[in-house]
């Protein structure tokens, strides 16, 4: 048998078997693009064939002990593809395992989903100020709310604040009627979103209400000095250099800062140095500041946006 080939038979009944496959084999095929094998079925025999056939088998057979009871939904699917494809392609031990993360919110499944996400999350606990740089989709902002939670939980901090700068990404919103915190709210919606996926709307407007959770623009950051609080600055890309070490600089006694962006998808004026990129090279060697860069294959979003990632990376290296 060729080594690019893999045979595999899977006990069960016909729904059990359709709920593996999903409708219109939509599972088979998540799995066959994503891993770039080829997938036949006859009844409950698979032949797969590609370079990660091994890997494909193997997410099959863990897909059908899921089917036994339940259907698939795409979101479980596609995670589980994710998790597989960084195990193959990262041959280093992480710093620590996934099963090593307890951190406490509501959702019972966090839990880093590629090896550089445990590293992410490990260099949070670890230092006072971390940097998370990488494309869309792989996590940066969302582990970073939940290991500020996980600190509140656990009286590790006494606030969480979290701020990104007001600026628009290619297009002009207008006028915005409304006090300071409708006006803001647009740009800080991805934010409000994490809070409320991790700790639930009810609890979140509690602490809102005690001021134990703030989020504001970068602008009223100026001329604060942050104690004891746990500080995230999301979309640090549209900083200015200025507007960056204005930041970094209002951490206080027992804070911790993250520093999250894309350094891609800056929306910044034309000409304009982005803050975080100015600052990711100036503090590199700084010790206690940890920098972790996110890939592609961290993504944790429909396989197909790290494809996007990867296209639009190539297209820029072509044209640099």
């Amino acid at each position: 048998m060729s080594a690019n080939i893999r045979r595999l038979e899977l006990e069960g009944d016909n729904q059990q078997l359709a709920r593996l496959c999903g409708p219109l084999d939509e599972n088979l095929r998540q799995i066959s693009q994503a891993l770039g094998v080829s997938i036949g079925r006859r009844g409950n025999q698979f032949e797969i064939s590609g370079e990660q056939a091994e890997q494909a088998a193997v997410l099959l057979s863990r897909f059908h002990a899921q089917a036994q009871s339940r259907d698939l939904s795409i979101d479980e699917v596609q995670l589980g593809i994710v998790e597989a494809r960084a195990i193959a392609q990262t041959q280093k031990t992480s710093s620590q395992s996934a099963a090593d993360y307890q951190l406490r919110t509501r959702r019972s499944d966090l839990k880093p989903r590629t090896p550089r996400q445990a590293d992410y999350i490990n260099n949070i606990l670890k230092h006072d100020i971390t940097f998370g740089t990488g494309p869309a989709g792989t996590g940066k902002t969302w582990l970073a709310v939940a290991c500020a939670i996980d600190g509140l939980e656990r009286d590790n901090v006494q606030r969480l604040i979290l701020t990104r700068p007001a600026v628009e990404a290619g297009e002009r919103l207008g006028f915005l009627p409304g006090d300071l915190a409708q006006k803001v709210d647009p740009y800080l919606r991805p934010l409000y979103d994490a809070l409320y996926d991790l700790m639930g709307f009810d609890k979140v407007q509690r602490l809102f209400e005690k001021q134990t959770i703030e989020i504001a623009p970068l602008a009223y950051m100026r001329g604060r000095t942050l104690n004891n609080a746990f500080v995230i600055l999301d979309e640090a890309q549209n900083t200015t250099p200025e507007q960056m070490k204005m930041f970094l600089t209002r951490i206080g006694f027992g804070s911790k800062a993250v520093i999250t962006g894309d350094p891609t998808q800056v929306d910044l004026p034309r000409g304009q140095t982005s803050g975080l990129a100015h600052a990711t090279r100036v503090l590199a060697d700084v010790q206690g500041i940890a920098m972790t860069a996110f890939t592609s294959r961290d993504v944790v979003r429909h396989p197909l946006v790290a494809r996007i990632v990867d296209a639009y990376d190539k297209d820029a290296t072509q044209n640099s």
